[in-house]
């Protein structure tokens, strides 16, 4: 059974492709609200040091919610093919980075997605791309785990899908109840990952979970 651990550094030509996606420039009327919001939270937009920070902030959005401009059709690319293979496909350790859409405040930590072909495989780097697609987007991480593990049923109509995210929120770390090392972890199981607890059972244990907690 192939398992496979991500070194980032397969998908940061991606990611560098997700940050060339969004015009620029049609997101410069932003940098107004950004001058308001400085100066409602009391900062002079004009001093020296603040004075580019309107432009770096809508250049850091744009990129941070680059997901809502990928075509999921152009980000498969044809890269699905039949292959007479029925054994669990896991990759593990893909990180992700995204913004929860409650506070604006990043979440961060790892995806691991498997599933059991039923006649079809997608390509290698195609997964860790569709996890980042829906990490970039203002997002729940449990949304976030149900729509990457969907996206692949869908595509490759397979015998099932599992997919687990352990994300670190800033948004209970930084404020709230002010948490920093507490984790989150979210899971999607479906088709036989659902209905087979020792299908479930393999999975988890090829990711280093005996159970989820």
């Amino acid at each position: 059974m192939p398992i496979i651990s991500v070194d980032p550094a397969e998908y940061d030509a991606f990611r560098d492709e997700l940050d060339d996606i969004v015009d620029q420039e049609g997101l410069t009327d932003l940098e107004d609200a950004v001058r308001t919001i400085l100066e409602g939270i009391g900062e002079d937009p004009d001093r020296p040091g603040l004075q580019r920070t309107p432009g770096r902030i809508v250049r850091m959005l744009a990129e941070l919610t680059a997901g809502y401009h990928v075509d999921p059709v152009k980000l498969v690319n044809d890269a699905i093919f039949e292959v007479k293979y029925d054994e669990m496909v896991v990759v593990r350790d893909i990180d992700f980075y995204s913004m929860c859409e409650h506070h604006m405040l990043p979440f961060f930590g790892r995806c691991h997605v498997g599933y059991i072909p039923n006649g079809r495989v997608i390509g290698l780097s195609k997964i860790p791309r569709i996890v980042e697609m829906y990490a970039r987007r203002l997002q729940l991480q449990e949304r976030m785990t149900q729509e990457i593990a969907e996206f692949l049923r869908d595509t490759l109509h397979p015998q099932g899908v599992a997919v687990v995210a352990e994300g670190l929120h800033m948004c209970a770390a930084m404020r709230g109840v002010k948490k920093a090392n507490a984790r989150m972890v979210t899971s999607a199981m479906l088709g036989t990952f659902r209905r087979n607890a020792t299908t479930r059972s393999e999975f988890l244990s090829n990711i280093g979970r005996e159970a989820l907690t």
